[in-house]
């Protein structure tokens, strides 16, 4: 059984879960222990300890590296989960100790980074300057932002980014268009599309476009369904969910990722370039269904900044 405790007022999980993950990330013994600043032999007695006390294999050990078994793959999604509620435990008993203040928690991940917002904020204390905000870092996981969007208002009040009705409807949220963002390829520097500034829709043509599945998004499916009516030079590959391991992907294979163009910096690797077609989304303020009143009023102040542009 796995064991929790309290030390010093916050909520502490067994170690041996936090270097289960940093070894399932890094993928070998010594790659964690650089990452832990333990030794490989320590690293390797709490992973057998751990396994030992679930009764469970965790790791295929072969000589190419470490691969994690059914078992471990199940108990990485439930771990990172676990972990991330004990770290969210703390963050919602500080902000019980903060309740008089204004604070407007606003969620940010390599794929919803806040910076429109931030470019906002100063026009939005115009309107609202009682109201201070917080940046909350998140890891941008399927389970993640299924657990964060269905609650927003508890640990994160506010997250910018892409969306459509199916989107909202699927994870319980609401969300207010700030704008539209024109949909653009991103390509690794080495890519021979690289090159351009500019792409037409011709210039797919014999490449691998890397698109969310179908049902995701209906902006996106109009995109897949005008390429295969008319562009069937184009071969679409399928993925499950925008994180860094779809932009490591989309580097390490050269093959084309759909974007946009606020993902401009999420990979050093890769150069997000416009294309010359009309697909765009809806992109804007993620909130809940049932917004606080401080978040309300920064919803208003965000609707009149953007009617007086």
């Amino acid at each position: 059984m796995i064991k929790f405790c309290y030390v010093g007022g916050g909520m502490m999980y067994n170690p041996q879960i936090e270097t289960f993950i940093k070894v399932a990330d890094a993928g070998s013994f010594n790659k964690a222990a650089e990452e832990l600043y333990i030794t490989p032999t320590a690293v390797i007695k709490q992973i057998n300890l751990l396994e030992s006390s679930l009764d469970l294999v965790l790791f295929e050990r072969t000589h190419r590296g470490l691969i994690l078994t059914n078992a471990g793959k199940s108990l990485y999604q439930d771990a990172k989960y676990i972990i991330g509620y004990c770290k969210d435990s703390v963050v919602r008993a500080k902000n019980a100790m903060s309740e008089g203040e204004n604070i407007i928690r606003i969620g940010s991940s390599p794929t919803t980074p806040a910076q429109l917002l931030m470019q906002m904020w100063p026009k939005i204390q115009e309107q609202c300057p009682d109201i201070k905000f917080e940046i909350v870092p998140f890891e941008n996981t399927p389970e993640n932002a299924k657990e964060i969007l269905a609650n927003l208002g508890k640990n994160i009040d506010i997250i910018g980014g892409i969306f459509d009705d199916t989107m909202l409807k699927l994870r319980k949220c609401e969300g207010l268009q700030l704008s539209r963002e024109p949909f653009c390829c991103a390509v690794s520097i080495h890519h021979k599309l690289a090159q351009k500034d500019k792409l037409q829709i011709s210039d797919l043509y014999g490449e691998n476009l890397m698109l969310m599945h179908r049902g995701w998004s209906n902006y996106v499916d109009q995109l897949r369904d005008d390429i295969w009516q008319n562009h069937t030079q184009i071969h679409i590959v399928d993925f499950d969910f925008y994180n860094m391991s779809i932009f490591n992907r989309c580097e390490n294979t050269n093959d084309v990722l759909l974007a946009i163009p606020g993902w401009a910096n999420v990979h050093p690797l890769l150069k997000v370039i416009p294309v010359e077609w009309e697909y765009s989304i809806p992109y804007g303020l993620l909130h809940s269904m049932t917004p606080s009143e401080n978040v309300r009023r920064v919803l208003d102040a965000a609707k009149n900044i953007v009617k007086t542009k």
